[in-house]
This record gives C-alpha cells, structure tokens and sequence, in this order.
C-alpha cells in the first residue's frame, strides 16, 4: 500500500480555507470561536461546517484547534463545542490542554498540539500510550531526533516545514504573559520575542549591542521534503493562521508541487486527498511575508537562523543599487520592478528601512524620498505590487476527474458518472421518443452538452455517448447533467469518513513523577489527568500564580553564547565576559542560564 502524505495549510477564515484546497492542500486547520491559539482567528460552526463539507468533496481533511490551555469555568463550554465539532464532521481536534482527554468525548480524532512540548521521545511515547491519533513535533527537533522518535513509536508524525518560528520551545514560553498579562498558552501572545534587546554580563559590559536578539528567521524545509518524507513524516504542515490569502495560496501551491514532485520520482507515496489543482501564477516562497530563510536546527545547530536586525518581513532579494540619482536609484539587475512596490534595505547601521516606488523605466527606479541609502547595498522587496494584486482574484483552482457514459434506455436515458476515486452515480430519464433527423449531429451536440461542468469541481476527461436514434431536446441533457454532477457532489460529501479516536483511559505513568507550572495545569481536569497517570503536581500554571519572579520564561535551542561567538562547546571562550548575563530592553531585564550539556538557553525572570 503505498504511503499518503498530507499537505497541511493554515486557514484564517473560511475563504482562506477554500482558497487552501483549491492551492493543493490535503487538510487544513483552522480556530474555532474560542480556545484557539490564535484568538484573532476563532471561526463560527456554519462557517467551518462549509469548509468541511468543501474539504470533503476532495478527501481533503479539516483540523480543528482547541489548543490553549482552559479554565474551570471554560470547561464545560470546551466539550460542548467539541461535541457540536463532531456533529459536523470536522476530522480531527488539535488540543494542548490534557483536560480534553479527561472529558466525555465524542469518538473524534484527537491530534497533540505542539504546544503539549513534543521534544522528547519519552513525550511522545506517552502521548501515544493515551491514544492520541496524531503527534506534532516541536520544530526544534533535528533529523537524528525525528528519526529516533520515528523509530520508536507508530503514532502519525505532523512537522513544520514552513512559516514562522517561535524562538522558545512550544507550550512553554511565558514571558508575553509575564510581561503584559498576554498568555501565548492562552493565545493572545504579544510577541516580545520580536522586539529589540542588548545582553550584557554580570558587569554590565555589552556581549551583543541592542539587535532584536530574539527573533528568527522564518524555516523553509522546501529542499527536504524527501528526507522528511524518508523520516515517516506523513503530514507536512505550513505556519500561518494570521497571514493573508496570498501567502495562503503561494506558500500551498509551492509545497504542494514539491510533493507532487516527489510522487512523481517514488511511486511508494501518494497524496492523502484527491483533485488535480491548477494556478495562474509561479509560485515563489520569497514573494510572501518573510523575515528570511532557514531550515533551523533540521540539520543540527548552525549560523544563520537569526533575524537580529529586524522582525519585519524582508521578502524577496532584488539586486544591488548600481547608481544614486536625486530622484531615482539604478538597480544591478533586470528583475522586474512595478509601480507600488514596496523596497527596503539595511543602512550602515544595520537599521531596516523602506520606501515605496512611484514609477520605473528599465532599471531606473524612482522615488520620493530615501535616507541612508548607498551604492553596492541590497535591495529587498516585502511588497511586490502586481504579484499581491494577481493572487488576490481567483487564481487557483481544484477539480475532480470524471467519466460519463450516456445510454439509451427502453423508456429514455441513462446517465453514470464515474470519478477519479471510482465513485459512481446513475440517473435515469424517461422521455417521449420521437425520431431525429441526424442521429450523429445530435451525438455531437450531446457530448459538447455533457462536457459544461460550469461551476462543479469536476471536469471531464472522458465521454462514452450511445448515438441517440430519438430527438433529445438540449435543455433534456443540460438537467440530466445537472442533477447528475449534483447527485455525485453529495454522494461524495455523504460517504466520507472521518477517522475515529481510539483514547485509552489508563494509567500509564507520566515520563515525569512530578511536575510543576511548565505542565500548564490550570483546571481540575487536567490537574485529574496527571494525578491519574502517577503524577504529582507541585504548582498550577503560570497564569495562576500569583507571584511569577525566578521563573523560567523560556525555554530555547537559540543561544544567544553561540551567536556572540562565546560557546563553550562549540568556540572553546568565554570572551572574556562574565556570567549571570542579562537581556534587557525599555525596562524590562530577563536573567540568562544556559544549559550547555543539552544545548539550551532560559530566559528567567529575575531582574538584574
């Protein structure tokens, strides 16, 4: 049997979800009205009800995120919603909170968000012990990692191949609600992880002068998708339920060809729904929203994942400025400049900055106004006008291969309608027979008749068709095929199934015989979970304490010692500086520890 891969894509709403499907995505995932981890993109019930019955039409799948952390109050409303979830055929939920796995669910699918911290493969284990149907690894985890965990375990595999990287370690970072009362598990995180810092050691000398020393470049997994593939990974998920459709569109055609790709070169896989997609436009991960590119700790600790100058999309690299005129610049290359573009670079400073087009002619681009720009510096472009504006109309598209056959029968016509998955309708006719003058003009004009699939997702690529010897009004074959195409529309929505859970109500003992706030155990149930699985839990949850000084804020495989060049495993100096070290920014200052036997950073949150 050969081996399905899943193309996962974000959905904001339910346009962005249709317009995924349409780009080549065999699931997407998208929030519900509350409990999700974006709460700026929650979703009523009618409307992610349409998108699973459009996301069904194609075996494509629809996710549904329950997946911050919840409190007593809110946990009633949590499983009545799951129910109603179920109710409307949603495939899977995505949850962090193990109070869901304490509640009486309805035989839905229950995926491990990455935000219940799946880095190890004793997490893993144990998730799979409990039932989960699917595990999401933590983006962190290297190609050596996946594979032991691979190795290790048969629960289904999701991973990050695109979008933006949370710097801390998921399900475990505390310092936007630490700050500003905006709990990241709670999904109003402010993302103080983009703005700027400096460190600075124990003596107040400066390690790193103030760059935005937490933030990342964006991952971009386009080049490994077979090794992936190679590791057991079934679903391939893109980052990316606050970006806009365009990116929704590009970023989905992009990885949905890499598969295809692939499929095309092993014929061990296949893709996990059906439909062929078609797009107007070349697909370019640059164009979209990026603060550039890395793969980041995929092939092990290496320079490059950081976005220090800035936190803001850089997009796409256009060239060198060849020459400065007062109203224009000179660019190296030939690339293609609009009107309305929008360029930026870094000025000596290594300060980002913009400015907009207002005309071009050839490689002359001019301006109203730019600061701090020179010859020989990068351009780049983060708002490409004529790309923006082609993939804002309706520029992808997904259909379904079918065949017709049309037969006469004794009291009129027969028409079956096979599709690429070997589902079959038959609708018959009775009509008044009368004789026909050219029974193979008539045939003619039946099969370009049945050909009009107009607005269905089907297209047809074959037509057996009787040559009729009795007249056939046109309107006869437009409604035969009308209701025909209807009749398999539904047929196919009707007889999808959607997998079942298999949660196992045990006491398989926790990888840890206690723990504390890192657990996230804000309500009675999941407080109930981990006692059930021989745990002891020593403090709530951050959101609850009271008092959150000396806690550790974050948790990350990003080293601020390796970026200064200080590493003691990897540059063998201390540089001279001495530790505690500190991260400081507008008034705020955070305590560095750094766990060097297994290559972590903490952020803590005592002050200097």
């Amino acid at each position: 049997m050969k081996i399905a891969l899943e193309l996962l894509a974000p959905a904001k709403n339910l346009e962005f979800g249709k317009a995924a499907i349409d780009s080549g995505a065999d699931a997407v995932y998208i929030g519900a009205k509350e409990f999700g981890a974006r709460l700026a993109a929650g979703n009523s019930l009618s409307d992610i009800a349409e998108l699973v019955n459009y996301a069904h039409l194609f075996n494509a799948k629809v996710f549904v995120t329950i997946n911050t952390i919840l409190f007593d109050n809110e946990l009633e409303k949590a499983e009545k919603l799951i129910h109603e979830l179920y109710k409307i055929k949603v495939d899977a939920l995505i949850i962090q909170d193990m109070a869901i796995l304490e509640m009486s669910l309805p035989p839905i699918a229950i995926h491990a968000s990455t935000q219940t911290n799946n880095y190890t493969l004793d997490k893993v284990k144990f998730l799979e012990s409990v039932g989960v149907n699917r595990v999401i690894l933590a983006r962190e985890l290297s190609y050596n990692q996946i594979k032991e965990i691979r190795q290790s375990t048969k629960v289904d595999l999701e991973y990050f191949i695109h979008g933006a990287l949370c710097v801390s370690l998921s399900g475990q970072c505390y310092m936007s609600h630490h700050v500003g009362k905006r709990s990241a598990n709670r999904g109003t995180c402010a993302q103080p992880c983009r703005l700027k810092y400096k460190m600075v050691d124990a003596s107040n000398k400066t390690v790193i002068a103030e760059k935005h020393l937490l933030s990342l470049k964006d991952l971009n997994n386009s080049d490994n998708i077979e090794r992936i593939a190679e590791l057991g990974i079934t679903s391939f998920k893109i980052e990316g339920r606050l970006k806009d459709i365009s990116y929704v569109k590009n970023i989905t055609t992009w990885y949905s060809e890499k598969l295809n790709q692939l499929i095309e070169n092993n014929h061990k896989y296949t893709r996990a729904s059906s439909g062929k997609s078609s797009k107007s436009f070349i697909s370019a991960p640059e164009k979209s929203f990026n603060r550039g590119f890395s793969t980041y700790f995929f092939d092990d600790r290496q320079k490059g994942i950081t976005s220090f100058n800035t936190s803001k999309s850089i997009g796409e690299s256009i060239g060198l400025v060849k020459s400065i005129e007062k109203d224009h610049i000179t660019l190296s290359s030939d690339i293609k400049i609009a009107n309305g573009d929008g360029l930026c670079f870094f000025d000596s400073n290594n300060n980002l900055c913009g400015f907009r087009i207002n005309r071009v002619e050839g490689n002359k681009l001019f301006h109203s106004s730019v600061k701090g720009i020179k010859t020989g510096i990068e351009l780049f472009r983060n708002h490409n006008q004529e790309f923006e504006k082609e993939l804002s109309r309706e520029t992808v598209s997904r259909k379904i291969d079918v065949y017709m056959s049309l037969q006469s029968t004794e009291c009129g016509l027969s028409l079956t309608i096979t599709d690429t998955d070997n589902n079959s309708v038959c609708n018959q006719i009775e009509i008044e027979k009368e004789a026909v003058k050219s029974p193979e003009r008539q045939k003619e004009s039946i099969v370009t008749n049945l050909k009009k699939t107009g607005n269905t997702v089907f297209e047809v690529t074959e037509i057996d068709a009787d040559e009729i010897d009795f007249f056939v009004p046109a309107s006869v074959i437009t409604n035969l095929r009308r209701d025909t195409l209807e009749m398999l529309h539904n047929y196919r929505i009707e007889n999808y199934k959607t997998e079942e859970n298999n949660i196992v109500v045990n006491n398989e003992p926790y990888p840890q015989s206690e723990v504390d706030y890192k657990a996230n155990v804000t309500n009675k149930l999941s407080q109930q979970f981990y006692q059930r699985h021989q745990t002891t839990v020593k403090e709530k949850g951050f959101e609850l304490l009271t008092n959150t000084n000396n806690k550790e804020l974050m948790t990350t495989r990003h080293c601020l010692k390796f970026e200064a060049g200080i590493c003691p495993k990897h540059h063998h100096t201390n540089g001279g500086f001495s530790e505690p070290m500190y991260l400081i920014s507008d008034g705020n200052s955070f305590q560095l520890e750094f766990d060097c036997k297994n290559c972590l950073m903490k952020v803590i949150s005592t002050s200097k």
